[in-house]
Parts: C-alpha cells; structure tokens; sequence
C-alpha cells in the first residue's frame, strides 16, 4: 500500500545498465551485435560500422532510428538480431533486488529503447518479472526514443499520468535531463549528480534511500 504522505505513482526504470549491473558485459554484446547487424546490412567494415553506430546514438539517441530513418530498415529484422544473446550467459537472479523491489509501494515500469521481448527475458532471468505489470518499449514509443520528448510524452500518454506522479531510473544522464525538464523526479545510476539529475545512487540497493523519505518504500 503506498504511504499517504507519497505524491509520486510510478517508478519508471529503464532496462539495460539499470535493473542488472553495467558489469554484466550484457550491453556490451548487445553493441557488438549492432555493430555486425550494420556491417551486414549496408555492407561496411568494422571501423565504418563503429562510426556510424556511434553518430547515429548521438543524433538519434539509438542506432535503430538513424538506421529507420535514413535507409528505411525494418526495426523488426533489427531487434531480434541484436536481442538474440543467451542471457543466462550474462545475468541470474538478484534476490536482493527482488526483496527491494518489494519494498517500493509505486507501480514499477519499465521504460525500454529495446524490444519488450527482451525485457521480458531480460526481468525473468532476475527472477523479478512478477513487480512489473508493464513494459513500454520502442514499440510504444511510435519508435521514438529516449531522450526524444515524444516518448516521455507517449509514457505519460500510456500510463495516464502527470510527470510529477512519475520517478525515473536511468543510467543515462541524457535521458533524464527531459524527464526533469517535464517535471519527473529523476534518478541517475551509478552516476554522479549534475544537471538534470535529482539524485544519484551507486546502485539499485540504494534507491531505499531515496524513497523512504519521499514514502513510497516500506520496509519488509
């Protein structure tokens, strides 16, 4: 039950680098497979594969919608390529941040530049697939992206809610320098605090001290 004095509704968390550690090595395959997927569909090296995966990320904010919108790629045929990773390679079950994510009285989102299907992997090879009721992925995003306003503009469409009933969790300061802008509280992981940023945590652990005083956590 949320606590009386907890203004916010939703905890938004994005997926990647967010709800299992950076250190997995996850992100890293998922890279090194855009990367091949570029090479074999527009017929480029390593090195030129490498760079335009990178300007498409800075201008874009994803690979994919560069790729949409200036050569028309099917995003299907994309993400199931660049999804097709043997997660048990990289991820097991976190039972501390399954007791954790008991403890927060919001109703938990995940907010995802990736497919739903694999942040569905992705949640039950952590063992906390039963906290999250919804996904919203590039699909709901009308294949917009983080940081594009769209699609927190289509998150707060979807959930029916105002920014201030909304926390984000996010590994990208980007990211999260729209949603403060909207009027979402915002939470930068494993990241210092800057612009846009209205609290940094070093992990998913210490989000209890975040929402504690704010009473949307309860302890166990």
């Amino acid at each position: 039950m949320m606590h009386q004095d907890c203004k916010l509704k939703y905890i938004l968390f994005d997926l990647d680098d967010t709800l299992y550690p950076r250190s997995s090595g996850l992100m890293n395959t998922v890279s090194n497979r855009i990367r091949q997927f570029i090479m074999d569909t527009l017929a480029l090296d390593a090195e030129q594969a490498a760079a335009l995966q990178k300007r498409y990320y800075q201008l874009y904010g994803t690979t994919l919608r560069g790729l949409q919108t200036e050569y028309g790629i099917d995003p299907e045929a994309y993400l199931a390529y660049v999804h097709d990773i043997p997660l048990d390679e990289y991820l097991h079950p976190d039972p501390d941040l399954d007791r954790l994510l008991s403890g927060i009285t919001l109703t938990k989102v995940v907010v995802t530049n990736g497919s739903a299907e694999h942040a569905r992997r992705v949640l039950a090879h952590l063992g906390i697939a039963h906290h999250f009721e919804t996904i919203l992925d590039i699909r709901s995003f009308n294949y917009y992206c983080k940081p594009d306003l769209r699609a927190y503009q289509r998150i707060l469409e979807l959930l029916h809610a105002e920014p201030q009933e909304c926390i984000l969790v996010d590994d990208s300061p980007r990211n999260l320098i729209p949603a403060k802008r909207l009027g979402m509280t915002t939470v930068l992981m494993d990241g210092e605090a800057q612009e846009g940023v209205d609290y940094a945590v070093a992990s998913l652990a210490d989000l209890r001290q975040v929402l504690m005083p704010l009473g949307c956590f309860q302890l166990p």
